[in-house]
């Protein structure tokens, strides 16, 4: 492995700084976002060259929905774009995509992409690209706690029933392990509702590097940090994912 770093299994990305890389351009907003999307697809398959076993992108968040009808479009334009483009390079490179987040407020053509690369990237048996999309923390747990209210009554499961692992399977994240590094882009210091349970251990990298202009190198630097932190438990030492 490059330089003898110990790999994180699993790295989450929160993709900030396209509308600020266009507007220092000054280009259309739209147009960051486009290159951010170009940005993913190499980002995506550098992850997966390093040996990344898992990778978490916020793909569009609960709170989109409240920016300019315009630019919320335009987004939609480039998934319905991109979504082919996403499957052609995870079969490429075995990739397993999987979506997280309430996807049914989006139109039947987005939702069927979506279906279409789960269902043919399902058999693929190397790295698990998550994509959050009209995903919000809050909203998650809400969802899961609604599920898990319904299960109680219909008899399923008894309160002393549940346990931090049970609460974890009724997340939209069942069967994914925590995330070891998560990485924030454009230098905010927030976690902006997402993944706040699957979050609770993570090491935090944050560059002041706009998502764009986001490449392998700002990558490894991430990861480099990442080995220099002692990842303690309650005052245990826990051993790094190889």
């Amino acid at each position: 492995m490059e330089e003898n770093l110990k790999i994180p299994a699993h790295v989450a990305l929160i993709l900030d700084g396209n509308g600020r890389w266009a507007k220092k351009r000054g280009l259309p907003r739209q147009l960051g976002h486009k290159k951010g999307c170009e940005t993913l697809e190499q980002v995506v398959e550098d992850a997966a060259r390093l040996g990344i076993r898992y990778l978490t992108v916020y793909g569009f968040s609960t709170e989109n929905w409240k920016r300019p009808e315009e630019e919320v479009g335009a987004l939609m334009q480039l998934f319905r774009f991109y979504a082919k483009r996403l499957l052609a390079m995870a079969e490429k490179n075995n990739i397993r995509v999987r979506m997280i987040g309430e996807r049914s407020r989006f139109a039947p053509d987005i939702v069927g992409a979506i279906n279409v690369l789960e269902e043919k990237t399902k058999k693929n048996t190397g790295m698990i690209f998550v994509i959050a999309v009209n995903y919000g923390s809050r909203d998650e747990i809400t969802r899961a706690v609604r599920k898990i209210m319904t299960d109680v009554e219909k008899g399923k499961i008894a309160p002393e029933d549940m346990t931090e692992k049970v609460f974890a399977s009724y997340l939209d994240t069942a069967g994914i392990p925590d995330p070891d590094l998560m990485i924030r882009t454009s230098g905010e210091l927030r976690l902006s509702n997402y993944l706040l349970w699957q979050l609770a251990y993570s090491e935090l990298y944050v560059t002041e590097c706009l998502w764009p202009d986001f490449n392998k190198e700002e990558l490894l630097n991430a990861i480099r940090q990442y080995n220099k932190r002692e990842r303690r438990f309650g005052g245990v030492t826990a051993v790094k994912t190889e």
